[in-house]
């Protein structure tokens, strides 16, 4: 099995793609979703961020309010810095249990949707392709006025606030043009998905793991003749 890095940028459609390989039968790791897991209430990552940041950033029903914590990390890199060391750990821990579940199950690949793939760079060592959802700037902004009820103005500060989306573009192995109709974005999705499946690296990912596996059972049964001996 093999990992593929799935981003994109705001109102570029990320999500709809991430939605067509769903139903394509593809296993997701939505990033976000992991995210929110890992601080719920009493769990090692949430008590560690109410022990730092204080009972003042939860609701009333004990869950973070995740729009007072962003105030306090976006006003200090050192709270920001202090919060991604707490967080960052779990979140990868669970997408590697996630990760391991799907490659028990016999797939040939895995997508991690990830927003800030190449802003962070911590998991694209581990990729073996890497996909950015693309649309051209007038319909991004478009978009996104549209979705959330935003000036232009107020759209283009939340578009210059990330990577531009030209950028990822260049990064990227694989390139989903979602300008168009959904139609056309669900052909191109399909096309990718295609040519992934195809792929024999999966075979050569599977080889390793069962040869480390294989290695680490033989040491073991050595291991356990020497002392029985």
């Amino acid at each position: 099995m093999f990992l593929v890095g799935l981003t994109g940028g705001i109102a570029s459609g990320k999500s709809t793609v991430s939605s067509l390989l769903r139903e394509l039968g593809c296993p997701i790791i939505d990033a976000d979703v992991v995210a929110r897991k890992v601080v719920e209430p009493h769990s090692p990552a949430y008590c560690r961020i109410v022990k730092h940041f204080g009972p003042e950033i939860l609701l009333v029903n004990g869950e973070i309010d995740r729009q007072k914590l962003g105030q306090l990390i976006f006003a200090s890199e050192d709270k920001r810095r202090l919060l991604n060391s707490i967080t960052h750990p779990e979140i990868h821990k669970a997408m590697l249990k996630q990760i391991f579940f799907f490659f028990l199950r016999g797939y040939r690949y895995v997508v991690l949707d990830v927003p800030l793939l190449f802003e962070t760079r911590r998991l694209t060592r581990f990729l073996n392709h890497t996909v950015v959802v693309y649309c051209d700037p007038a319909t991004q902004l478009s978009r996104l006025m549209n979705r959330d009820g935003l000036t232009q103005e107020q759209a283009e500060q939340r578009v210059a606030a990330q990577m531009p989306l030209n950028e990822k573009r260049g990064l990227a192995s694989h390139v989903v043009e979602n300008s168009g109709s959904r139609e056309d974005t669900q052909r191109q999705v399909l096309r990718l998905h295609t040519k992934l499946e195809d792929s024999m690296e999966f075979l050569l990912a599977r080889a390793i793991a069962i040869a480390t596996a294989a290695g680490l059972g033989g040491l073991l049964l050595y291991a356990a003749k020497l002392l029985a001996s």
